[in-house]
């Protein structure tokens, strides 16, 4: 885990708006960006930062990259932070 990448990724509302929105299923680009007030170059940019750090992953059906929740590195995030505050 890249916990640097993670945390950063973690640290935006928005990004964390969209990982909450990906916990109902997969969505494409233009899907998650229809819930946001941003331009498609932000959300292009929050959804990189999410993918560098694995926390989404990408699969392209037909023409749409499809996004879907890396709950690996969300429970690896998990376990670490109970580590960290020593509750294990």
């Amino acid at each position: 885990m890249r916990q640097e990448e993670v945390f950063k990724a973690l640290a935006d509302p928005s990004r964390r708006r969209v990982l909450r929105l990906l916990q109902r299923g997969s969505m494409t680009a233009g899907e998650l960006a229809r819930k946001f007030d941003f331009s498609a170059p932000s959300m292009s940019h929050h959804l990189s930062l999410l993918k560098a750090a694995d926390l989404v992953r990408t699969e392209r059906r037909g023409q749409s990259i499809v996004y879907s929740l890396n709950t690996s590195v969300l429970e690896d995030v998990s376990r670490f932070l109970l580590d960290l505050l020593g509750t294990r």
